[in-house]
């Protein structure tokens, strides 16, 4: 599950591989995530004036300041699920991906850019530097199989789903 690799028809030099975490170590990290925006939804409670009533007005805005959304299709084949995810600006490196047998999480943390010598910035947009989005899948599949590729601000995952329980008939024995 923890493998990276590239998506059938792709060549290496136009995509790239996008790490598939175990659960447990992407559950650590989104747990930490959810501590900061913790934090930070009591800064803002704090500073406005630690007056009761607008909790939920301040965990949004602190989750909004730390976490966007992403868009995400799903598709379904007789022997697949596909996700496209608009990870705009991430690299492969900086995306994470865990994928349990009915439930996919792309979590995604980009590193502040640093300043080159003889510009100056004029402006900088704010904005979150995470992104993070959870889905239940509609069927079973094999986390075993599962590839992850990063193509022009687009992940694809492609999700082959795992073999249906099959019926076996009962014999009996004549002994």
């Amino acid at each position: 599950m923890d493998k990276q690799s590239t998506a059938p028809g792709q060549s290496d030099k136009d995509a790239a591989s996008v790490k598939v975490l175990p659960i447990g170590e992407l559950l650590d990290r989104i747990q930490q995530m959810s501590t900061c925006i913790a934090n930070r939804a009591f800064e803002l409670f704090a500073a406005r004036g630690r007056a009761f009533g607008r909790d939920l007005d301040d965990w949004l805005r602190a989750e909004s300041e730390f976490v966007r959304p992403i868009r995400i299709d799903l598709t379904e084949s007789a022997d697949a699920l596909t996700v496209r995810a608009e990870v705009p600006g991430f690299s492969a490196n900086e995306l994470e991906v865990g994928v349990e047998s009915h439930r996919l999480t792309i979590s995604g943390k980009h590193e502040p850019t640093e300043q080159r010598p003889g510009e100056k910035t004029i402006y900088g947009g704010q904005g979150s530097n995470q992104i993070y989005r959870a889905i239940d899948l509609p069927a079973d599949i094999d986390t075993s199989k599962v590839t992850a590729t990063l193509k022009n601000g687009v992940l694809t995952l492609t999700m082959p789903k795992a073999a249906k329980a099959q019926k076996v008939p009962v014999q009996e024995n004549p002994n």
